[in-house]
C-alpha cells in the first residue's frame, strides 16, 4: 500500500517544485523586459504557491532549504526581483519614489531578524529540562505557549507578513504611484515590529518559567514528596508506544507508588490515558538523579539504546518484562543478561532462555504470566449452526531480519484470504501488524491488495444492517471515550502549556475510560452486520476485542498465538519458513497445538470443519496443556504473581541499599547482615513458578 501512492506524491512534489522554479523565470523576465501583465502574475502567483507549499508540502520546502534556497531567501529574492521591476517600469523615480521603499523594505526584514532571534530565546526559555504529566507542576511558573507563528513558523510569518508588501508593489507597478507600496510596506513593517514586541512579553518575569537548575530542584523535591517504588522505564520510536500502553493497568495496579519514566519528549503523548504521573528525562545527567529517590524497581517491556543509560543506577533494580513472548529470536535477546531478573509468562519462556544459551542464568527468571490478558474471554463452544464463523486473521510483521518466515503476508496472505472468502460461512476479521510494509514493499503491497480483496467480497455480500441506533450508540461511546482521553491543545500549545493542563488527574479517570473503552468496543461491533467482513487497521479496536469476536485465529510465530492461546480457542499458523511441519512444530513450541497452514493455504477447509464441530477438534487438551506451558498455572492468577514477583524484587532493593549504608558507615559484614536480616519484614511465601 505505501508504494501505491509514492510515484502520484512524488510527481505532485516535483509539479509544485517546477512551477515554482518556472515562476521566478517569469517573474525575472517580466521585471527586466518589462511585460508588466507578466511580471504582476508571476510575482502574485510566486508568493501564492509558496503559501500553499507551506501548509500542504512543509517537507518539499525543507528539501530546499537544505540546499541553501530556504524560504528567507526565495521571498527575498521574490521583492529584488519586484524592486528590478519597478526600476523598469516608466513612471517611477528610482530615487525620489523607489528608494524609501527600499529602505523601507530593509527596515521590514531588519524586524523579521529581530522577530526570529526573539522567538529561539522564547523557545530556549521554554525549554524543561525534563516533561510531566499527571503531575502538578504549576510550581514552575508554566504559562500558555505564545502564537506558534510567531515563536515556531518562520516561513509561515515572513510569507504572510510580506502579502500586504506584494500587494502594495504590485498596485504600484499597476499605477506607478509609489504610494500604495509604502502603504504595503508600512502594514508589514506594523506586523513586524507589533509580532515581535508581543513575543518578547514571554521573556518577561511574570511568562518566565523557573531556570534548568531551578527546575531540576523542583524536580528532586517532587520525587522527594512521591516517594516512587516501582516503576516502567520506555524508549523507543513513535510507532512503539503500543509495547509500553500494554503495561499500564498492570503497573497501576501494582503494590506502591507507581511512576513511568521516558526518554523521548514525544512520547508523552503517546501514553495512553493513564492515572500514573509520568517524567520524561532525555539527558543522561538528569536521569542519574533518580539514583537518590525512594525508586527501587524498574520495569523494561522493550530494548532501547539508551536503557544502559538506566541500568548504570545500582540502588534500582530492573526486571525485562517484554512487550511480548514468542518462538522469535527476539523473545530471548542476548540484552536480556544486563537486567537484575527476567520476567516471563510460563515454562516455555524459560526453556527458551536455556536453549538458547546466552547468558541469562535460570535463577534469574521469573515466571509470572501475562497479567494483561484478563480481559480475554474463554473459550464458550462452537459458532452456533445458524451464525456465521468469524475468522480473525492477524499476521505479524516482516520483521528486521528478512527472514521469510516471519509474516505469512508476502507469501500466504491472499491465498489464506481467498480461501476464507469463498466460504459462505466465514466472517473475515483482518487486523495486520501496524509496522506491516515499513521494511519489505512486498508487504505493504500484499496487505494493500488483501485489503482490496476484502472489499471486493463485501460488495458481492449483502443483508440486513444494524438500524440507526446502533450507529447512534457508538457515536456517544466515541464522544464518551474522547471526553475522557483527549486534550483539548490549542495548535499553539507547547509542552510547557500541555504540562499545565494534563497535571494532577481527577480521581478515578483510569477507571472510567476503562468502561468507556469497553463500551465503545461493544458499539464498535454491533455497529456492523454480521455478515459484513472488516478490515481492522487503527489501534482502537484492540487485538484482546478482536480475540473476543473470533472463533478462530489465523497468525504467525508472534505473540499472538501466546496470548490468544489464554482462551483456549482453536488456532492455526501459517508456515512460510520453508521448514517441513514436523520440522516447524519442533522449532517453534507455540505451534504445537495449532492447525499448519501451508503457502497455499492448504488446511483452511479443514480449520473451519474442525471450528463448527468439536468432534474434529483433535487439539482441545493439547490447547489447554499449551496454554500452563507457555503462560504458567491459572493459580495463584498472573496478576497476584506479578505483584509477588514485583515486592520481591523491590526488597532485594532495600537488602541492597541497608548494606550500602552499613558499608559507609563501617559496620563490619556479619553484623551488617544480621541487622539487614532484622529489619526485612516476613514476605509472603512465593508462588512454586516464581
Amino acid at each position: 500500500m505505501p508504494s501505491a501512492g509514492i510515484a502520484p506524491r512524488r510527481a505532485v512534489q516535483l509539479a509544485a517544485l517546477f512551477a515554482m522554479m518556472v515562476a521566478f523565470i517569469a517573474q525575472l523576465l517580466g521585471a527586466l523586459l518589462p511585460v508588466i501583465p507578466l511580471f504582476i502574475v508571476a510575482s502574485v502567483a510566486n508568493l501564492g504557491l509558496d503559501l500553499f507549499l507551506q501548509h500542504k508540502q512543509p517537507g518539499l520546502l525543507a528539501v530546499l532549504g537544505r540546499v541553501r534556497f530556504d524560504v528567507t531567501v526565495r521571498q527575498l529574492l521574490r521583492d529584488m526581483l519586484i524592486l528590478v521591476g519597478l526600476l523598469h517600469i516608466d513612471g517611477i523615480n528610482p530615487l525620489v519614489e523607489q528608494a524609501p521603499l527600499t529602505i523601507a523594505l530593509l527596515a521590514f526584514y531588519g524586524t523579521h531578524f529581530v522577530c526570529q532571534a526573539l522567538a529561539v530565546l522564547v523557545r530556549r526559555s521554554r525549554a524543561l529540562p525534563f516533561v510531566t504529566r499527571n503531575v502538578d507542576a504549576s510550581a514552575l511558573g508554566l504559562s500558555d505557549a505564545p502564537p506558534r507563528l510567531l515563536s515556531r513558523q518562520t516561513g509561515r510569518r515572513l510569507l504572510r507578513f510580506s502579502v500586504p508588501t506584494t500587494a502594495g508593489m504590485v498596485v504600484t507597478a499597476i499605477t506607478t504611484d509609489a504610494f500604495w507600496g509604502g502603504i504595503g510596506l508600512a502594514v508589514s513593517l506594523l506586523l513586524s515590529i507589533g509580532g515581535s514586541l508581543y513575543l518578547s512579553t514571554w521573556l518577561m518575569p511574570k511568562k518566565r518559567v523557573l531556570g534548568e537548575a531551578r527546575a531540576l530542584e523542583w524536580l528532586d523535591r517532587w520525587l522527594a514528596a512521591y516517594e516512587p517504588t516501582v516503576g516502567m522505564y520506555f524508549s523507543g520510536g513513535a510507532s512503539s508506544a503500543y509495547q509500553a500502553n500494554m503495561w499500564l493497568s498492570t503497573l497501576a495496579g501494582l503494590d506502591g507508588k507507581p511512576i513511568i519514566v521516558l526518554r523521548e519528549r514525544f512520547m508523552v503523548q503517546k501514553i495512553e490515558a493513564t492515572d500514573i504521573p509520568i517524567v520524561c528525562i532525555p539527558k543522561v545527567a538528569n536521569l542519574m538523579r533518580l539514583e537518590h529517590s525512594a525508586l527501587k524497581l524498574l520495569l523494561h517491556p522493550a530494548n532501547s539504546g539508551k536503557t544502559s543509560q538506566i541500568l548504570r543506577i545500582p540502588s534500582i533494580k530492573h526486571a525485562f518484562i517484554n512487550h511480548g513472548e514468542s518462538d522469535k529470536l527476539s523473545s530471548c535477546n542476548p540484552y536480556a543478561k544486563a537486567y537484575d531478573e527476567v520476567w516471563v509468562a510460563g515454562p516455555a519462556a524459560r526453556d527458551r532462555y536455556q536453549l538458547a544459551d546466552i547468558g541469562v542464568e535460570d535463577k534469574d527468571v521469573v515466571e509470572v504470566g501475562r497479567p494483561q490478558l484478563a480481559p480475554i474471554l474463554p473459550y464458550a463452544g462452537p459458532p452456533a449452526a445458524d451464525r456465521m464463523t468469524t475468522v480473525l486473521y492477524a499476521p505479524t510483521w516482516e520483521g528486521w531480519d528478512g527472514n521469510p518466515g516471519n509474516t505469512s503476508v508476502i507469501l500466504a496472505g491472499e491465498n489464506i484470504v481467498r480461501a476464507l472468502l469463498a466460504d459462505p460461512k466465514v466472517r473475515l476479521l483482518y487486523k495486520p501488524h501496524p509496522m506491516t510494509g515499513s521494511v519489505d514493499r512486498r508487504a505493504g503491497a500484499a496487505n494493500a491488495r488483501i485489503q482490496a480483496m476484502i472489499a471486493e467480497a463485501n460488495a458481492r455480500r449483502g443483508g440486513e444492517r444494524p438500524d440507526a441506533g446502533a450507529a447512534a450508540e457508538l457515536e456517544r461511546c466515541e464522544a464518551e471515550l474522547a471526553a475522557l482521553t483527549t486534550s483539548a491543545f490549542r495548535k499553539s500549545a507547547d509542552e510547557l502549556e500541555r504540562m499545565r493542563l494534563q497535571g494532577t488527574p481527577p480521581q478515578g479517570r483510569a477507571a472510567a475510560v476503562a468502561a468507556a473503552a469497553d463500551a465503545w468496543e461493544r458499539a464498535y461491533f454491533a455497529s456492523f452486520p454480521a455478515w459484513e467482513h472488516l478490515v481492522i487497521t487503527t489501534a482502537r479496536p484492540g487485538i484482546f476485542g478482536c480475540f473476543n469476536q473470533a472463533d478462530v485465529l489465523i497468525s504467525d510465530v508472534s505473540s499472538v498465538v501466546s496470548d490468544y492461546l489464554t482462551s483456549e480457542k482453536p488456532y492455526a499458523v501459517a508456515n512460510t519458513s520453508g521448514m517441513a511441519e514436523e520440522e516447524f512444530r519442533t522449532q517453534f513450541p507455540t505451534v504445537r497445538a495449532a492447525t499448519i497452514l501451508t503457502p497455499e493455504a492448504d488446511g483452511v477447509a479443514g480449520l473451519l470443519a474442525s471450528v463448527r464441530d468439536p468432534g474434529l477438534d483433535t487439539l482441545a487438551a493439547e490447547r489447554a496443556a499449551l496454554k500452563e506451558h507457555l503462560l504458567g498455572p491459572s493459580d495463584p492468577p498472573s496478576p497476584v504473581r506479578f505483584n509477588q514477583a514485583s515486592l520481591d524484587l523491590c526488597a532485594k532493593a532495600d537488602a541492597r541499599r541497608v548494606r550500602m549504608e552499613h558499608r559507609l558507615a563501617g559496620i563490619p559484614g556479619q553484623r551488617a547482615q544480621e541487622e539487614e536480616s532484622a529489619a526485612e519484614p516476613d514476605a509472603p511465601e512465593a508462588p512454586a513458578a516464581v
